[in-house]
């Protein structure tokens, strides 16, 4: 009697073990799932994310993960992955601005478009045109009247900054709502990055502008805003291929003339 009883809770226990292996198999199992969702936030330290990826488009894995990277439209942390740029890569973007013939920017943005040259070459250029377009008035003071002082503009660093980022910021958004509106696709993102880089060679041309001959300043500002002009309107014409709103393009240029004006004539005039 006390053989039997004792045998019988072992077979139990022994017949038990394959169903708790199995369980805990499948208990393991459906927490695969959940374990892969640790891995969605980006730039961890082991690999370098989508941010670097320069061929193709994005996969549908990438676009998940973007997709779980915001956190909000007023959240830092949102916009961290429109700065994950190499130094390389960013390097080619700002010589393709310089080059605006072969008018494939968007392709070589497509797989990252970043916010690196609305934010950065835009307040580079503020500080660059409100320091030296002070810098030419005081050289066209010296050469003009040397019996007068001469002072130094603060306002040209507010005109500036008003200027240049609502021309960056507002510009670019409203061309996304139009070609919306007009049915073409259209992506702000990619917009902002176009216009961003767009202004990189205001940058270089206006240590030229320095140059206290009007005649050699008229010259380079308006070689920098068709190198400009056209670099905006020839990728945007690519981007939307659309005969019907040429209109589009060829307003894009015009704007992109009249901002390398006005910064002739307010700031070294």
């Amino acid at each position: 009697m006390d053989e039997s009883s004792s045998n019988l809770p072992t077979s139990h226990l022994l017949g038990s073990v394959p169903a708790v292996v199995s369980e805990g198999k499948a208990a393991t199992n459906q927490e695969v799932p959940g374990a892969n969702l640790q891995i969605f936030p980006p730039n961890n330290g082991a690999s370098r994310g989508p941010g670097y990826q320069t061929l193709g488009g994005t996969t549908d894995g990438d676009a998940q993960q973007s997709t779980n990277n915001w956190k909000g439209v007023f959240s830092i942390s949102s916009y961290t992955q429109y700065f994950n740029i190499d130094t390389d890569i960013l390097l080619s973007r700002l010589i393709s601005s310089l080059y605006p013939i072969s008018g494939d920017f968007f392709s070589k943005i497509d797989a990252n478009p970043d916010l690196y040259g609305l934010v950065w070459i835009s307040t580079t250029l503020v500080f660059v045109i409100a320091s030296l377009g002070n810098c030419a008035t005081y050289l066209m003071h010296r050469r003009s009247d040397r019996s007068t002082s001469w002072t130094f503009d603060v306002s040209y660093l507010n005109v500036a900054a008003c200027s240049i980022y609502g021309y960056s910021l507002i510009v670019p958004l409203a061309y996304y709502f139009l070609l919306r509106y007009l049915g073409s696709n259209a992506s702000l993102i990619r917009f902002w990055c176009l216009w961003g880089y767009s202004l990189f060679i205001f940058i270089l041309s206006s240590f030229l502008l320095v140059i206290p001959v009007e005649f050699l300043r008229w010259t380079i500002i308006l070689l920098s805003g068709g190198l400009s002009a056209s670099f905006v309107a020839l990728n945007l014409r690519s981007y939307i291929q659309e005969s019907e709103i040429t209109v589009v393009v060829i307003s894009a240029f015009v704007l992109q003339m009249g901002l390398a004006i006005f910064i002739k004539m307010w700031f070294f005039a």
